[in-house]
């Protein structure tokens, strides 16, 4: 069966789609992760995103930073910065550390589950990608 260059492209276009939808539903994940580990200014949150390969612009995240700000999850602090103008550091709120506790529990039921699936599909890939996330963790700088 041959595939053609508009198949091909149709099938990049839902992968590119499917890992945007993917990013997009740990991102509020990750940014309080990120803030909860103390003040946080948008720019560092931004910087470590991108770090992390799970990209993110401006537009994104201020939005997003509004709206968990909203929730009464997030507060933030003003601080004098030497560069320029003061600057917002985002931190957690009690709601937000409990709303985080909530997430962490689920990420983990999902990993679970998302695991158990990938090991009946195919244990070579499973294998495969649990070696890749040890190497990850074995690699990440403390």
């Amino acid at each position: 069966m041959d595939i053609d260059k508009n198949q091909i492209q149709t099938l990049d276009k839902i992968i590119e789609n499917t890992q945007v939808q993917m990013r997009k539903g740990i991102l509020e994940f990750c940014i309080t992760h990120i803030i909860s580990r103390g003040q946080a200014y948008s720019s560092d949150i931004l910087k470590e995103l991108k770090d992390a390969k799970i990209m993110v612009v401006e537009g994104t995240l201020y939005p997003l930073l509004t709206r968990l700000k909203t929730a009464g999850l997030l507060d933030y602090v003003w601080k004098e910065s030497a560069l320029g103008p003061p600057q917002k550091h985002y931190k957690l709120t009690e709601k937000g550390d409990e709303f985080l506790t909530q997430l962490n529990e689920t990420w983990i039921e999902m990993v679970e589950s998302t695991n158990a699936i990938l090991h009946r599909s195919n244990l070579q890939i499973y294998k495969r990608l649990m070696q890749m996330q040890l190497e990850t963790i074995k690699n990440r700088p403390l």
